[in-house]
């Protein structure tokens, strides 16, 4: 990586080191403020996305919280643990100009949101989705006018028109930076309503995990976990959390 060299993109890396991770090549990690936003500064040369683009941020705060991952690497480093970062190179080079792409992603989750989608048994599962699922879903229709249709077992339900229509009004007051965290976690937790719910402070980032393992949860109380799914889970954890922060530092 030269002067002007590539941040991590948002899907390289591993949570394990690998030998192809690039040589730690700067020692200062500085941010600068640009007028329209803040970059960071590698022993005063300016980062750029993998696409080339400038590496611009909001805000103060978000560039420091990224530098702070940029000083954080070791010998070599790992974009696995540079999310803030990750997430950044895919707004700039991906989300910036494609917004109505990213919506339209968002909106099929919703047309299809795992919150509308119940069991049938057991009764212990039945109780742990309603205590979990039906205060968002009772939220999405009190508070953002959209009332979602629920069914139970895998028979699809098409969701009524006006609600999808008044989720994509919503999403359109989000700027590229949070909307790309809305993706990210909608993608993450399979519902279009948790990744609403906890950008608009209805659910803490914690809850809205939660809420989106609940089928899961279940079936580890039953049979136990798995160690690989565990450490999937717990990567896909930090990659959802990292949306949340983004979310938070870029100001909405």
């Amino acid at each position: 990586m030269k002067e002007g060299g590539s941040a991590p993109s948002a899907g390289s890396g591993s949570a394990k080191q690998e030998p192809s991770h690039p040589k730690r090549f700067y020692s200062e990690v500085t941010t600068k403020d640009e007028g329209d936003g803040i970059t960071l500064l590698l022993d005063g040369k300016s980062v750029r996305t993998p696409g080339k683009a400038p590496f611009v941020v909001p805000n103060k705060a978000l560039a420091e919280a990224m530098a702070e991952e940029w000083r954080g690497q070791g010998a070599r480093i790992d974009p696995a643990t540079m999310p803030l970062t990750r997430l950044a190179n895919s707004v700039i080079d991906g989300v910036k100009g494609h917004e109505e792409a990213v919506i339209g992603d968002i909106l099929n989750y919703a047309g299809s949101d795992l919150l509308c989608y119940r069991a049938e048994g057991p009764k212990g599962l039945v109780t742990l989705q309603t205590k979990h699922w039906d205060p968002v879903v009772a939220w999405a229709k009190r508070d953002l006018g959209v009332p979602m249709r629920l069914a139970e077992g895998a028979m699809h339900v098409t969701q009524v028109p006006s609600s999808l229509h008044a989720i994509r009004d919503r999403l359109a007051g989000f700027d590229p930076w949070s909307l790309a965290s809305l993706h990210v976690m909608t993608g993450l937790s399979g519902s279009a309503l948790l990744a609403l719910a906890t950008a608009l402070g209805r659910l803490s980032p914690e809850e809205a995990w939660e809420a989106a393992h609940v089928d899961e949860d279940w079936q580890i109380s039953q049979w136990g976990e798995d160690e690989e799914a565990r450490q999937r889970r717990e990567s896909r954890w930090r990659d959802f959390a990292a949306a949340a922060r983004l979310l938070r530092l870029s100001g909405r």
